[in-house]
């Protein structure tokens, strides 16, 4: 088991540019001390410089980080594409074992939109709209409806209001850390 019945695990999900990574920054700030990111970009892209592929090394490694935010006491974000077939059965474990409320959220946005959105990220130059449509995956929800779905009309701001008020984070104090 993992965490404390008052720590809060929140899974963001979705496809390149959706949004999730604005999401996790808007909770932290709103909440204030407390709240760990644990984000695959990070992890998999800049600590381990790896390939998402199926058994890679930072699959573990998000597991490890979060089970030991929660264990520190900290209410913990994980946000990335994490595709289904990729991290499914790490974050279903990790929903398992985790004591307190944990809530899943998948930010849907068409393609059309991601590409949008994607054009305006520092990466853009990088990674062509060929690449975005190789990775992206339309409702690669996970089983099991343990995911809420958030469309692309809802804003930056409503989405964090409505996270904030589902987990009851919006009603705990931060953290003094």
């Amino acid at each position: 088991m993992v965490g404390t019945a008052g720590t809060r695990l929140v899974v963001l999900r979705g496809n390149s540019a959706s949004g999730k990574s604005s999401v996790a920054a808007g909770l932290r700030e709103r909440f204030g001390r407390g709240v760990a990111l644990v984000g695959q970009d990070n992890l998999r892209r800049v600590v381990l410089r790896e390939r998402d592929r199926p058994g890679a090394a930072n699959i573990g490694l998000i597991d490890l980080t979060a089970r030991y935010a929660l264990d520190a006491g900290y209410h913990v974000v994980v946000e990335g594409i994490l595709t289904a077939a990729h991290y499914g059965d790490m974050l279903a474990r990790l929903r398992a074992d985790h004591r307190g409320p944990t809530h899943g959220y998948y930010l849907d946005v068409p393609f059309e939109e991601t590409v949008a959105r994607h054009a305006t990220k520092p990466i853009a130059h990088e990674v062509d709209e060929s690449q975005l449509r190789d990775w992206y995956r339309p409702r690669d929800l996970l089983p099991g409806e343990s995911e809420t779905v958030i469309g692309a009309d809802s804003t930056l701001s409503g989405t964090v209001d409505r996270i904030m008020l589902d987990t009851g984070l919006a009603h705990l104090p931060a953290l003094d850390r």
